[in-house]
């Protein structure tokens, strides 16, 4: 089979397309023909966490496409059914962490930038009707960790606030959806102008400039929830105008991995400042359950053919897209 693959030193330089046996499904496992999968930041951010004597791994975590093989003790699945993938491996029950032995598909074991890919049935789910294979593709990983982020973490309920800083990736995306789902207010950032007149187009209620004055700007407004992947760039504003005893639930640390905190801020705020990452299986059956009620759909930004994975990467390096990048595999 046809996959995309990174080998030897890190960087984008050392990915390419080259042919990789099939893997026979064993007990418990199925193989799935992938029809397309999705971009995620951290299909880039493994090209260089990777040592150089690692093994070639083939990216990506997301993916949709049929079943082709069925392992022994495999039931309730028959070859043709077409079913969405969950990355998220060895978690399958709600709770405050994931377990010790808990992955992510792809990296170290391969991924979904692939023909095939044989996986666990616990990790696949009927792909949902209402959407195509493009968005069933680059679903799962950026939509159960907007789910477990402002459901399971920040415990968002109806007529709150919400805050998020950095609109445009794919999890910002989906958590601007679900939180108006849920009847939230939400209120945006980022430093482009399109991205800020696109969010208002899909429901957000406000959206400003990054650079711009955040507590001057939101003077009226009572923030109390924030959902952030930025880190250190934006992390002083986003606490200066989230209110006393709001939540701040971090994902993310697109600017750095360490900030400032001042104590006496935190406790006299008393904010609740908590982390979170992907989620379990019982979250994603809540989050399709959830999506499918008020029918959200990812938003696309661009689909590339599958021989066309390094230029779909360099696309989300660049930083312009806004919402999901989806491979589309060709058969």
């Amino acid at each position: 089979m046809r996959a995309f693959v990174h080998s030897g030193k890190p960087g984008l330089e050392n990915t390419y397309l080259t042919s990789v046996e099939k893997v026979e499904p064993q007990d418990g496992e199925v193989r799935v023909r992938l029809k397309t999968a999705g971009l995620n930041h951290r299909d880039i951010w493994n090209l260089y966490r990777r040592s150089e004597d690692a093994p070639p791994v083939v990216l990506g975590s997301d993916g949709a496409g049929v079943i082709e093989a069925i392992g022994k003790e495999v039931t309730n699945i028959q070859i043709g059914d077409e079913v969405i993938i969950n990355p998220s491996l060895n978690w399958q029950v709600k709770s405050d962490s994931p377990p010790g032995d808990f992955e992510i598909l792809g990296v170290p074991g391969h991924g979904t930038f692939a023909e095939y890919i044989t996986i666990p049935v616990i990790n696949i789910e009927p792909k949902p009707r209402y959407l195509s294979w493009e968005e069933s593709g680059v679903l799962s990983l950026a939509a159960l960790t907007a789910f477990r982020a402002l459901f399971t973490r920040g415990r968002l309920m109806a007529e709150q606030t919400v805050l998020i800083p950095g609109i445009g990736s794919g999890v910002a995306t989906f958590l601007l959806l679900m939180a108006k789902a849920a009847g939230a207010r939400v209120i945006v950032t980022s430093r482009s102008e399109k991205k800020c007149e696109r969010a208002i187009q899909l429901g957000a209620d406000i959206a400003i400039k990054s650079d711009n004055d955040w507590k001057k700007g939101l003077v009226d407004e009572k923030i109390d929830l924030i959902i952030d992947s930025v880190g250190p760039a934006i992390w002083e504003k986003a606490l200066s105008v989230l209110r006393i005893g709001g939540t701040l639930v971090n994902f993310g640390a697109t600017t750095g991995d360490e900030v400032k905190i001042n104590l006496r801020n935190l406790y006299f705020g008393q904010y609740n400042l908590l982390g979170t990452t992907m989620g379990s299986t019982e979250e994603f059956k809540e989050m399709l359950k959830f999506i499918g009620k008020h029918q959200i759909k990812p938003v696309l930004d661009k689909v590339f053919h599958h021989a066309d994975s390094k230029e779909a990467i360099l696309r989300m390096n660049e930083g312009s897209h806004f919402g999901k990048i989806c491979l589309k595999m060709d058969w």
